[in-house]
């Protein structure tokens, strides 16, 4: 069961949901718009490899000309807002109008964990070339009702890889995993 705005609100009084920070203008009827933060990245290589460190390079997207993305690359994008659940799975979906820019924030990692307590590196990338800024709205959180009890949550896990608070894009750590 998606959560309503109430639900949310009174989720987020309860400290259920944390969005720091918290706009009340961002709450949608079943929803909470994010943010894109200023800083994007790119990898350094154009071919990447899962089991190895995939270094890569900081960009910071310029108040007043944004940045023009480029179709071929992945870029790590944040969001401005830092997010926490611990009752809730929360997915991220990008806003209607985005897409409608061609623009995708995500290539397959939508759902977050129960526990999860970071902001959100998206995965961009666009159809055709087009021109983001800081602060745009970019996407939206869903919250979902769980039944049961969560033995495990995100923040808890011994192999919880995306556990440090950032502002910043996270790369892959695939590479942390064994394969």
């Amino acid at each position: 069961m998606i959560l309503t705005d109430t639900e949310i609100l009174k989720e987020i009084e309860e400290g259920n949901i944390v969005v720091e920070p918290f706009r009340q203008d961002c709450l949608g009827t079943n929803s909470y718009d994010v943010h894109l933060g200023r800083y994007l990245c790119t990898y350094k290589d154009r071919v990447l490899d899962a089991k190895k460190h995939n270094p890569i390079q900081e960009i910071i997207i310029h108040p007043e000309e944004g940045f023009l993305l480029q179709p071929g690359t992945l870029y790590l994008g944040v969001t401005e807002e830092y997010t926490e659940t611990h009752r809730h799975v929360p997915f991220l979906e990008g806003k209607s109008s985005i897409g409608r820019l061609g623009i995708i924030i995500h290539a397959t990692a939508g759902k977050g964990d129960v526990g999860f307590c970071n902001t959100w590196t998206l995965e961009i990338s666009c159809i055709q070339p087009v021109r983001v800024y800081a602060g745009m709205p970019i996407g939206q959180l869903i919250y979902f009702d769980v039944k049961g009890n969560i033995d495990n949550l995100y923040y808890k896990k011994v192999n919880a890889k995306y556990t440090n608070r950032t502002i910043k894009p996270v790369e892959s750590m695939m590479w942390k995993n064994k394969f």
